[in-house]
């Protein structure tokens, strides 16, 4: 998984709340393991014509939106089904981060299992920064999770909250296999521990063939 230092990109407006995962990606897009070639179905149903046209009001249809790094909406984002693919939708459109007031808890760790920030900032703060995506020229956004802090386009900085743990997770670029494989001699040491507290759970009955005449 690539790792997320700090990255600056067009911010989309999504001035949206309790966006589900459902809006984000439709059901009958998410029968696949691949993460790849889901950006397509991104907000299908808001993005698409029943024709399969663009619809030209849809902010990724717009410019300088369609190249956005950066997704900004209201609170309760990702809220709905647990499904991982909205994540890997987002991901595969080029969407690194999620500004919103608050976020579903699955969706949230969803988002950092690929790679994804989640960031939330107060409800204020995402309502001052719509403003400007909305209405001003310059739709630049910045972010660095190391000293994290979000620059808006006002050149305004505003610093973000994150568990420590899920921080390190982004800047390591660790999926849940990494994490997994970085505590290896921690989770042998428990083992060893544990089949001494507990052999019965360890032990494995002998494997034994009926005889037949």
């Amino acid at each position: 998984m690539q790792p997320f230092v700090a990255m600056q990109g067009v911010a989309a407006p999504m001035p949206k709340i309790n966006v589900d995962t459902d809006a984000i990606i439709a059901v009958q897009h998410v029968y696949t393991l691949s993460k790849v070639g889901l950006g397509r179905y991104l907000f299908h149903r808001w993005r698409y014509a029943d024709d399969g046209s663009e619809k030209p009001d849809f902010v990724l249809n717009r410019a300088p939106f369609r190249c956005a790094n950066v997704l900004v909406a209201r609170a309760n984002f990702g809220c709905g089904s647990s499904r991982e693919h909205a994540v890997w939708a987002l991901a595969d459109f080029g969407i690194r981060v999620v500004i919103a007031p608050s976020f579903a808890s699955i969706f949230y760790e969803n988002c950092v299992k690929n790679g994804v920030l989640p960031l939330t900032l107060q409800e204020d703060r995402v309502e001052d920064l719509l403003v400007l995506l909305e209405h001003g020229a310059d739709r630049v956004v910045a972010v660095d999770l190391q000293k994290m802090q979000v620059k808006f386009p006002d050149g305004s900085v505003h610093a973000f909250d994150i568990n420590d743990a899920w921080r390190e997770t982004l800047l390591k670029g660790l999926d849940p296999v990494s994490v997994a494989a970085s505590h290896e001699d921690q989770i042998a040491a428990y083992q060893d521990r544990d089949r001494m507290t507990r052999p019965w759970v360890w032990s494995r009955s002998p494997n034994t063939k009926k005889e037949t005449a």
